[in-house]
């Protein structure tokens, strides 16, 4: 009986699971992330106008009639995805025609690289705006394996960095030193707003009173977008 009893306690939560490896994010179980690639579809009762997004960086139009928020670990395999393939689509059909803004939030998990490219991610951002995207996407170009693998390291930050124009190195490595322990509040404070909204896993977004957890196919977003935009 005891065995019987293991048996149907672990039957759904594996179902879940194998449910959830069909969208593709990493999951965090509030002490370390979870190895199966997960996702989890819609969130209920949820509202971008309780997530706080002053101060993170983002592309569009600062006054857009929409904000869409999306939380991300530069070590995340299945951010990557969505930055490689969906996010280019919603900035062809929402941000550059003046639709939508997308705010890049933090949700650093999977090591010591997720927490410095964090950082770096912070300072580029408020030294370099114009060239911050351009960055960015060099970051996600350049992602290895999950965790601390490999790239991900100040010392491979910088000398990637190095590689995108108008950037100086020295002064974005100089400005986190200074500002860490404020960058690392900051990062935190995304990290809080999306646990607020239930949100545990990347890549996730929140647009009008919709989130979307996983590397979901364009049509997704696109649906959840029009919806917030009616």
């Amino acid at each position: 009986m005891e065995n019987n009893e293991s048996s149907n306690k672990f039957l759904p939560v594996a179902v879940i699971v194998a449910g959830l490896l069909i969208a593709g994010a990493v999951l965090w179980s509030g002490s370390h992330p979870v190895a199966a690639p997960s996702g989890t579809g819609d969130a209920p009762k949820v509202d971008i106008k309780n997530v706080k997004t002053d101060g993170d960086p983002f592309i569009g139009k600062a006054d857009a009639p929409i904000t869409i928020a999306f939380w991300s670990d530069f070590q995340c395999p299945f951010c990557k995805k969505f930055e490689v393939e969906t996010l280019p689509l919603i900035i062809k059909d929402y941000v550059d025609t003046g639709k939508a803004k997308v705010v890049f939030m933090d949700f650093a998990f999977l090591g010591n690289d997720s927490t410095t490219a964090g950082l770096y991610n912070r300072a580029v951002w408020k030294l370099y705006p114009n060239q911050y995207f351009a960055w960015r996407t060099a970051m996600y170009s350049a992602q290895d394996d999950e965790g601390d693998q490999g790239f991900g390291d100040a010392a491979s930050i910088d000398k990637l960095t190095a590689t995108v124009a108008g950037i100086d190195v020295a002064k974005v490595a100089a400005d986190v030193k200074v500002n860490e322990a404020s960058y690392k509040t900051e990062m935190e404070s995304d990290k809080d707003d999306a646990k607020k909204a239930s949100i545990n896993a990347t890549p996730a977004v929140i647009v009008g009173t919709r989130s979307i957890i996983g590397a979901y196919p364009y049509e997704n977003f696109k649906t959840a977008i029009e919806e917030a935009l009616k």
